[in-house]
C-alpha cells in the first residue's frame, strides 16, 4: 500500500477536485490518497466525489479553511 499525498492548501474550486481525481487515477487498488487543503467547498465535494466512485472515505478532519481527508482506493 503506498501513500498519495495530494497537497491543495491555497487553491480553490475546481483545482482540488481535479487533483484528487487525477491522484485517484493514479492509486492502486489499497492505495491510499491524503488531500490537504483550505477551500471551504472542497472539502464538501472531494467526499461526495469520492461516494459517487464507489471509494471508501478514510476520514475528513479539521477546520472548513484548513483540512486533511484520506481516501482508500
Amino acid at each position: 500500500m503506498a501513500e498519495i499525498k495530494v497537497d491543495c492548501r491555497g487553491e480553490t474550486c475546481p483545482v482540488p477536485l481535479v487533483e484528487v481525481r487525477k491522484a485517484l487515477r493514479r492509486a492502486a487498488e489499497g492505495d491510499e490518497v491524503i488531500v490537504f487543503g483550505t477551500h471551504p467547498a472542497s472539502k464538501k465535494e472531494i467526499p461526495m466525489a469520492v461516494d459517487a466512485l464507489g471509494l471508501q472515505l478514510l476520514s475528513v478532519d479539521g477546520s472548513d479553511t484548513d483540512w486533511t481527508i484520506r481516501i482508500k482506493r
